[in-house]
C-alpha cells in the first residue's frame, strides 16, 4: 500500500497554523471518510488526542496523521492540498479512488463504496 494520505507542504502549514490557533499543538490530525453527501461519502478532518488500535499512522512535515482502517482503503493515495486565492483559501482533496463526485466537490463515491447518498 502506498501512502494512505499525502499532505502537501502548503496544507501542512495551514494545519499547523490551525492547531496553534485552536491550542491543539501535539494533537493528531484525523482524516476520515463518512457516509453522507449527495454522492454517498464525504471527507472528515479534525484533531484527535487518541490513537485507536486499528488506526494507520502517517507522518509528514511534522504532522502525525491518523486514518481508521476502513477509511484507509478508500483514501489510499489521496492528496490533501491547501490553495489560496483572492476569494479565500481552502483544502482540496484529490482521491484517485473516487469515480464520481458531486458538483460541490465535498461528496464522492468509489467503485466499491457508495456510502449513504442524501438529497442535495
Amino acid at each position: 500500500m502506498s501512502e494512505v494520505v499525502i499532505i502537501t507542504e502548503a496544507a501542512s502549514f495551514q494545519i499547523k497554523d490551525m492547531m496553534k490557533q485552536n491550542e491543539e499543538e501535539g494533537a493528531f490530525l484525523r482524516v476520515s471518510v463518512n457516509g453522507g453527501g449527495c454522492s454517498g461519502l464525504s471527507y472528515g478532518m479534525g484533531f484527535d488526542h487518541e490513537q485507536k488500535e486499528d488506526d494507520v499512522e502517517v507522518q509528514q512535515f511534522g504532522l502525525h496523521i491518523l486514518v481508521d482502517k476502513e477509511s484507509a482503503s478508500i483514501l489510499n493515495g489521496t492528496t490533501i492540498d491547501y490553495k489560496q486565492s483572492l476569494m479565500g483559501g481552502g483544502f482540496t482533496i484529490d482521491n484517485p479512488n473516487a469515480i464520481a463526485a458531486c458538483g460541490c466537490g465535498s461528496s464522492f463515491r468509489t467503485a466499491t463504496k457508495t456510502g449513504t447518498p442524501e438529497e442535495c
